[in-house]
């Protein structure tokens, strides 16, 4: 559960070039969002999201699975990192690793992650693929609460997305990105703003 107050401590998790980190860090400029970008942290070295933390003097950190012994020991490593900076929220924007359940445990209810189909459609890495190829008339993104499965958390927000006859995966996929920007924003803000309480997998807005 997020509840509203002071302004919201955001920690965002990338994995490369950090766009939807980019609109975050802009919207927070304005102290009428109600939150703050105190740290960001991605799974490898040298991404173009950490680069734009680092231009905008917000700490980074990094956490590559590569560098311990079992995916276990890096998820609690991460887990330990991240709580650090004493998040009110987890913001997954393009983070391309599956958090385990020591995340889930330190941060649950209050990691955030975004996927480009409506779900429960597509889950997984292809989701504009999968759509294109199936024929449907409508996709789009969905933000929703991360828990142990994939992509299969409640349902924050949705933004829908035409598919036009002639799209290719890559056509879709960049008019989904842009949907998915303007509604992880917008929505990230509100609960900063306004809360959100999870009831039998129901999302709502307040405290």
């Amino acid at each position: 559960m997020v509840t509203p107050s002071r302004t919201k401590r955001l920690v965002v998790l990338v994995s490369g070039a950090g766009t939807n980190l980019q609109a975050l860090m802009d919207a927070c400029q304005d102290p009428a969002y109600g939150a703050s970008v105190v740290a960001v942290g991605a799974d490898r070295e040298g991404v173009e999201g950490l680069a734009r933390a680092e231009r905008a003097g917000i700490p980074t950190f990094v956490r590559s699975v590569k560098q311990f012994t079992s995916r276990g020991k890096w998820d609690r490593s991460l887990a330990e990192t991240v709580s650090r900076f004493d998040p009110d929220v987890v913001v997954l924007a393009g983070f391309m690793k599956l958090v385990g359940e020591d995340f889930l445990e330190a941060h649950g209810g209050r990691v955030v992650n975004t996927h480009p189909a409506l779900c429960p459609a597509f889950p997984g890495t292809s989701g504009p693929a999968d759509a294109l190829a199936y024929g449907v008339k409508v996709t789009g993104a969905t933000l929703f609460v991360v828990d142990g499965g994939v992509d299969t958390g409640p349902i924050i927000a949705q933004a829908v997305v035409p598919v036009e006859d002639d799209d290719d995966v890559a056509s879709l996929h960049e008019r989904i990105k842009v949907a998915e920007r303007t509604m992880l924003v917008d929505n990230v803000g509100r609960m900063a703003r306004e809360g959100i309480i999870i009831t039998n997998r129901k999302v709502r807005f307040g405290s």
